[in-house]
């Protein structure tokens, strides 16, 4: 039994320890500095509700706008290939973004009278939450092509790694980047514990102080991803030394650091059907067309459908196959709509849960979140997508019920039983900490399989291209949240409508992923 135990802690946390290299570090402080995003978070979510007079099914609508950006990942993908020598420029521009982002909202938490001259407060907010998204996709889809670019091809005498070596390696890194998502986020997490303890007893000016300050510690992140770059050219300039003394010519070394396998040629359906989205969302976002969401929803998906197809060109009959039913099950099961703004405005009013305990949840979901992704490994690795989004499906079925019990007075009967102890708090910690590790895992296996099977020009193109189709789900997500707002309208003091809402998103949750994989095995389909 203690071997057995000892094999799996080799096997599951040592090996992991033993593919680690010093170049892994800059793709994972750009994956870190999205991890700390969100640090305002709970500031953000706060200041809506008791300063701006904007509707659940107004945020869910925003939610979709926001998500927009993140389709753009197919064409700066193919940038990013295009342009591999010279990609830490996209990262420059996205921290750029991300810090305008951050001074709007210093600006209007600060110096709300002089930010209300120029634009109303909500059109700073929604301004400032869309301008973040583009500054992250762009960051993101530069430290996609750094997780490739950190796996070493050459052994420490100079020689190609072999193929499980390489595997391996690159099912490490991609893990070690939901690590350091995580791992930012549980940064996040410890601050906002700190900065609002006793935050209940605090004057309304002090509250808004600590709001202040949690924008402004926020300026870190595009100062991370920045050093992230900053630090990559470092590396490969030691790296080439290393090279050099190993007697590999100058043209060689050239080609292994800042070249990938295969020169890329412009991809004109890529860049033209790009082009398309990019015209379509702008010119129908500016319309003001009252389907217009939907209409751009539509039009995205058609277009990097169509992106795909040529694109799965690339590969074998097999791959081609197994990667585009994989992309079909991720994408129904992030696709899932949410309760939406309303069900935190619950929390917060009926609950009782302050901006501090609030805080402690978060803690809980992203210490537990990583402490999954160790434990879950090899679970990961072995076994299909399909087996994976099963698992999560009724997971995640199961753990919402808590939630719904509260809604209907679960607690209440709980407090009184166990004379206080299992409270709404109580609940609420007990779930997350049995829901949270099952967050980053249906991800991990397509990223890795991507990092290792894509064709090695078209890397970060097919990162992006895949990334475009599975994040387009949370786009549908949020339609189908605003939907289900509209439908079942929970607005702030009036919960009624909250137990059939919460009803309606479980079921939906638990039947159509099961739909999408029955499609995808009767169609003749694999997942990776």
């Amino acid at each position: 039994m203690i071997s057995r135990l000892w094999c799996w802690f080799d096997r599951t946390i040592w090996q992991l320890g033993r593919d680690l290299r010093l170049s892994y570090l800059p793709p994972l402080m750009v994956y870190c500095a999205a991890g700390v995003s969100g640090l305002t978070s709970i500031v953000g979510t706060f200041f809506i509700k008791e300063y701006l007079d904007l509707s659940a099914a107004f945020l869910a609508a925003l939610g979709f706008w926001a998500m927009i950006p993140w389709a753009l990942k197919m064409p700066l993908g193919h940038l990013v290939d295009l342009l591999w020598r010279h990609k830490a420029g996209l990262v420059y521009l996205g921290a750029t973004l991300i810090a305008a982002s951050l001074v709007i909202m210093i600006g209007l938490i600060g110096q709300p009278q002089a930010m209300g001259a120029i634009l109303p407060a909500s059109a700073w907010y929604v301004l400032s939450a869309l301008l973040a998204p583009v500054g992250y996709v762009m960051q993101d889809a530069v430290a996609d092509a750094m997780t490739v670019e950190a796996v070493p091809r050459l052994d420490e005498a100079g020689q190609p790694l072999d193929a499980a070596t390489l595997r391996r390696l690159h099912t490490t890194m991609q893990m070690l980047g939901r690590v350091a998502i995580i791992g930012g986020g549980i940064l996040v997490s410890i601050a906002n514990v700190v900065l609002f303890q006793g935050v209940e007893a605090l004057a309304e000016s002090a509250k808004v102080a600590i709001y202040l300050r949690l924008y402004e510690l926020a300026l870190i992140i595009p100062l991370l991803s920045v050093s992230g770059v900053v630090l990559a050219g470092l590396l490969k300039r030691r790296e080439a030394r290393r090279l050099r003394a190993l007697g590999h010519s100058r043209a060689a070394i050239d080609r292994l650091l800042h070249e990938p396998e295969e020169a890329t040629a412009p991809n004109r359906w890529i860049l033209g059907g790009s082009a398309v989205f990019i015209a379509l969302t702008l010119g129908i976002g500016l319309s003001g067309f009252r389907y217009g969401q939907e209409l751009i929803f539509v039009g995205s998906f058609a277009i990097i459908a169509f992106m795909m197809s040529k694109l799965l060109r690339e590969l074998s009959p097999e791959a081609a196959r197994t990667l585009l039913g994989t992309a079909i099950v991720i994408f129904t099961f992030r696709a899932m709509p949410g309760l939406g703004a309303g069900a935190s405005w619950w929390m917060i009013d009926d609950l009782g849960f302050d901006q501090g305990f609030l805080s402690k949840l978060d803690l809980v979901t992203s210490t537990l979140t990583l402490a999954g992704l160790f434990l879950f490994r090899r679970f990961m690795a072995e076994q299909s997508i399909v087996r994976i989004v099963v698992f999560l499906v009724l997971a995640t079925t199961v753990l919402a019920l808590p939630s719904l019990g509260m809604f209907y007075g679960l607690h209440h009967w709980t407090t009184v039983a166990t004379g206080g102890v299992v409270d709404a708090r109580f609940i609420a910690i007990a779930n997350t900490a049995l829901e949270s590790p099952l967050g980053q895992v249906s991800m991990v296996p397509m990223l890795a399989w991507i990092a290792n099977s894509a064709p090695s020009h078209l890397k970060a193109t097919f990162f992006a291209v895949m990334a475009s189709f599975t994040n387009l789900a949370l786009s549908a997500s949020q339609l189908g949240t605003k939907y289900l707002n509209e439908l079942f309208v929970v607005s702030r003091g009036q919960y009624a409508e909250l137990g059939p809402l919460m009803i309606a998103v479980l079921l939906i949750g638990l039947i159509v992923p099961f739909i999408a994989i029955g499609i995808v095995k009767i169609r003749g389909l694999r997942t990776a």
